[in-house]
C-alpha cells in the first residue's frame, strides 16, 4: 500500500457543478456527512488522502449534460448569458462557503498557501475557488473583485466554447489543439487583470493559439490544471511537446487529468481503463517537465474516470500504482500534493 503519510492535493473537480445541479440546501450536508453521491465528498476525500483542491464553478450551457466532458461536439453549445452566468456563479460559490460553514471546521476555503497550510496542519480539507470558463465575468471586470474577496484564486478563461474572452479548444478526437483563434482584447486584459490580482490562469480549455496568447502575456508559471499528452491520446484537449516546454520554461505545472478520454490512444470515455495507462502520461510529463512540474488534476464528478481509481477515495491505488512502476515515496509525494503547492507559491507569491 502507498505510504499513508503522502497527501493529495487535487488540481481539478467539479464537485460543485453536481451539488449545484441537484438544486436543494441539503447538499452541503450531504457532502460533509458523506450521503452523496458522484465521485467526492468529505469522508471519501479523507479517506483517499486528499488534503485539499481546487473547486470549479461551471455554469453549463441551456440543456447541457452535468458532466462537462460528457459534451463531445464539433459545434459547441452557446455560452450563457452574462446574468445567467453570475447567478449560476453565486449559487455555487454560497454552495463552498455554506460547505465551509456546515463542517465546522473540517472545510477551508483558502486563499493562500499559508491558509492551505494551516488547513492541512489542523486536519481540514483546504478548498480553493476556482472558475472554469469566465462567462460569469462583466466587460468592465467588476466581477472579477468580487469573486477575488470571496476567494477566487483560480480561473479558466475559456471552457470549450467561445466567450467574451476567446475561444476554447472544443472536443474533437483526433485533433490538434490549434482549433481557432486565441484570446480576445478583453481576454488579454483579463490575464493582466489576473496577474494583478494574483490569480491563476488555467490553460487546460485553451485552444493552442489562447495558450501562445496566455505565454506571451502572463507573468506567472504556465499551468494547466487538467491535462494530459496530446502524443499519446491526440485529443485536442492535451498538451503537444512544444506547449509542454513552454510550461516547463515558466516553472509552470500540469495536472494528470483521470477522464479516461484524455488518456486512452482511442479517446474513448471507457471506465476499463487501466492504471497502466495513466502512468503512461506521468512517465511522459515527467520527461516533459522534470519532477517538479506533474501534479494530479483529477476531473471528479466531471468526466468518466477510470474503474481502477472509482471515485476520490481510490486514489490511494493510484498512489500505489506509481510506487510499484519505480518512482520513489518523494516523487509520488511531489506528484500527489508538493508540487501543486509549490506552483500556487509562485503565482499567490504567499
Amino acid at each position: 500500500m502507498p505510504d499513508p503519510t503522502i497527501p493529495v492535493f487535487d488540481g481539478h473537480n467539479d464537485v460543485l457543478l453536481r451539488l449545484f445541479k441537484e438544486g436543494d440546501g441539503a447538499a452541503p450536508r450531504r457532502f460533509v456527512d458523506g450521503l452523496d453521491g458522484g465521485h467526492m465528498d468529505l469522508p471519501r476525500a479523507r479517506a483517499g488522502g486528499m488534503v485539499g483542491g481546487l473547486f470549479a464553478i461551471f455554469v453549463p450551457s441551456r440543456g447541457q449534460e452535468v458532466s462537462p466532458a460528457a459534451v463531445v461536439a464539433e459545434a459547441m453549445p452557446p455560452a450563457p448569458e452574462l446574468a445567467e452566468a453570475q447567478a449560476a456563479t453565486t449559487a455555487m460559490t454560497a454552495l463552498l462557503l455554506r460547505i465551509e460553514r456546515v463542517a465546522a471546521g473540517q472545510v477551508r476555503v483558502c486563499r493562500s498557501v499559508a491558509e492551505i497550510r494551516s488547513a492541512t496542519a489542523d486536519g481540514a480539507l483546504a478548498a480553493v475557488l476556482h472558475i472554469e470558463g469566465a462567462e460569469t465575468i462583466d466587460p468592465e471586470f467588476r466581477m472579477l473583485d468580487v469573486l477575488h474577496a470571496a476567494g477566487l484564486r483560480s480561473l479558466g478563461p475559456v471552457w470549450s466554447r467561445e466567450n467574451i474572452f476567446g475561444h476554447g479548444v472544443p472536443f474533437r478526437f483526433p485533433s490538434s489543439p490549434d482549433t481557432g483563434p486565441g484570446l480576445t482584447d478583453l481576454g488579454k486584459e483579463l490575464v493582466r487583470r489576473c496577474n494583478a490580482l494574483r490569480i491563476l490562469v488555467d490553460l487546460s480549455h485553451m485552444n493552442e493559439r489562447g495558450f501562445w496568447d496566455v505565454a506571451a502575456l502572463s507573468e506567472a508559471p504556465l499551468v494547466a490544471t487538467h491535462s494530459n499528452v496530446h502524443a499519446l491520446s491526440p485529443t485536442s484537449r492535451n498538451l503537444t511537446a512544444r506547449q509542454l516546454a513552454a510550461i516547463r520554461e515558466s516553472r509552470g505545472v500540469v495536472g494528470l487529468n483521470y477522464a479516461c478520454g484524455f488518456l486512452r490512444a482511442d479517446g474513448k470515455m471507457r471506465a476499463d481503463t487501466d492504471l497502466e495507462v495513466l502512468l503512461r502520461h506521468v512517465d511522459a510529463l515527467l520527461e516533459a517537465l522534470g519532477e517538479d512540474g506533474v501534479a494530479l488534476g483529477s476531473d471528479f464528478d466531471g468526466a468518466t474516470i477510470p474503474a481502477a481509481i472509482g471515485d476520490v477515495a481510490g486514489v490511494p491505488r493510484l498512489l500505489e500504482a506509481m510506487l510499484a512502476h519505480g518512482f520513489g515515496p518523494t516523487l509520488v509525494r511531489k506528484i500527489a500534493c508538493d508540487n501543486w503547492l509549490s506552483v500556487l507559491q509562485r503565482t499567490w507569491g504567499a
